[in-house]
């Protein structure tokens, strides 16, 4: 059906012990990418659900583009009974929530630019029209002070609002609950082509994922954010964008007439300052942190780090476990994607009573030395006013330079028993280089930068 199928939930203690599964997988429905636990101890969870072809085209779904099973999305929310049961006490369906512009005599037939609370039936930008999977919701999040919860459509470009203070009937009608629609849309962003209010120059998300809510008492707290992976056609690069949605004093989401929804510009937005160089084709999320600034996870390389609201990065990690195992500090590491990273602090309530106290690195054998050459540092010293990108890279590293950059003499890099490589170092402007590296060995190197009176040092990881 696609990437993303799990069919299983569990919750594992401390100490490795199985305290709950729970199974959603059959020949009708089957749980997928992500789950979300709520303060009443339930768990909300994406699920497929099966419909036939007849059933796709009686809802006027375009016959042409009608898989012969259908894998629509519902949201439950299960209520642990025991081991490996539960209830589930509340349900939203997609499939009650369809508009349709193509067939008059089948159901959900009505004007689409004039229902954006509804999914359009018909819209569909996948390359392959036919693919039984129609929306690949990817991320799901609950905000407990609205009671509404939000998904990332990850085939619409969007990501969407609805009610959680209905029923479950209620949930399948167009009125009622909180917020008097039902289980209709509240708000989406992202592409208002889907709902005939724009064009495909409108769009603002491409393939997004890990769309949530910053909490209240953050930078930002109450908006939403969204790590926009970036297929973009001809200029592919992510970024992490957070939005202000308008809300009147009611938190019903304001929508003019015959306008897409709000808003057009972006409150914050976090990109390299070489795009391309940050380019995340799926996974990765990004979280906001106590101290103001952003946890990025670019899943598909494993590489997680952290930058300032001035758009700085301060910190940066690799996942060195992969599909073969655990690698060696300073060693190519392939097959270690991460769907998402999450910072708990030292204070969070389910340390209470455990050791957290340091213990030995993940990498094996690492080379404790690379701590003084790391580019972990406090971001105002001279070492991080040098920004170097991409890192990890294996064509070619760009160096960007602080104040002294007209003073460089000279730039090397060292591999770590001190061998000297001597490359190609392209000035690309009065405070930029560009070094070739594709054909040195894979490995940890220290670029040394050298103006004359002070000597800077940098970690640069080589990979194939």
């Amino acid at each position: 059906m696609g990437g993303g199928a799990g069919g299983v939930i569990e919750k594992i203690g401390w100490d490795g012990t199985l305290l709950w599964s729970y199974r959603i997988s059959d020949q009708t429905q089957c749980q997928h990418h992500d789950i979300k636990p709520m303060p009443n101890g339930n768990v909300l969870a994406i699920v497929w659900e099966a419909k036939t072809y007849q059933e796709s085209i009686d809802a006027g779904r375009d016959s042409t583009k009608t898989a012969q099973i259908g894998w629509y999305e519902k949201i439950i929310e299960i209520e642990p009974t025991g081991l490996t049961t539960g209830n589930i006490v509340w349900q939203w369906s997609v499939w009650d929530h369809l508009v349709q512009d193509y067939d008059q005599e089948s159901s959900n037939y009505g004007n689409v630019a004039e229902a954006p609370e509804r999914i359009n039936m018909n819209y569909i930008s996948s390359a392959n029209p036919n693919s039984s999977e129609w929306i690949h919701s990817n991320s799901i999040d609950y905000n407990p002070e609205l009671d509404q919860i939000m998904i990332s459509a990850y085939n619409f470009d969007e990501v969407w609002i609805i009610d959680h203070s209905t029923t479950t009937a209620v949930s399948a009608s167009h009125s009622g609950g909180k917020y008097g629609k039902g289980g209709d849309l509240l708000y989406r962003w992202g592409n208002p082509n889907a709902y005939n209010r724009g064009t495909e120059t409108d769009k603002k998300l491409f393939g997004q994922h890990s769309a949530q809510w910053i909490p209240k008492g953050l930078l930002d707290g109450g908006k939403i954010m969204v790590f926009n992976n970036g297929s973009r056609g001809s200029a592919n690069f992510s970024s992490i964008d957070v939005i202000a949605p308008p809300i009147d004093k009611s938190d019903n989401y304001i929508l003019e007439k015959d306008k897409p929804f709000a808003p057009v510009e972006l409150s914050w937005t976090y990109t390299d300052s070489m795009p391309s160089s940050f380019f995340a084709s799926n996974y990765s999320g990004a979280q906001r942190l106590s101290n103001g600034n952003m946890l990025i996870c670019s899943g598909p390389t494993g590489l997680f780090c952290e930058v300032t609201p001035n758009n700085k990065k301060v910190w940066q990690y690799k996942n060195p476990v992969s599909i073969m195992g655990t690698a060696k500090q300073g060693s190519s590491v392939s097959g270690n994607s991460v769907f998402r990273a999450v910072l708990y602090p030292p204070d969070f309530p389910g340390f209470v009573g455990r050791d957290i106290s340091q213990g030995t690195p993940i990498e094996l054998e690492p080379y404790s030395s690379l701590c003084s050459t790391s580019t972990v540092d406090n971001p105002d010293t001279q070492q991080n006013s040098i920004e170097i990108y991409p890192n990890p890279t294996n064509q070619r590293v760009y160096v960007k330079l602080g104040n002294d950059s007209q003073f460089i003499t000279k730039l090397s890099l060292v591999n770590i028993l001190g061998q000297e490589f001597t490359r190609e170092f392209i000035r690309l402007g009065l405070d930029s280089y560009s070094i070739d590296v594709h054909d040195i060995p894979t490995g940890i190197y220290t670029l040394r930068i050298f103006n004359g009176t002070s000597l800077n040092v940098n970690s640069v990881l080589i990979t194939r």
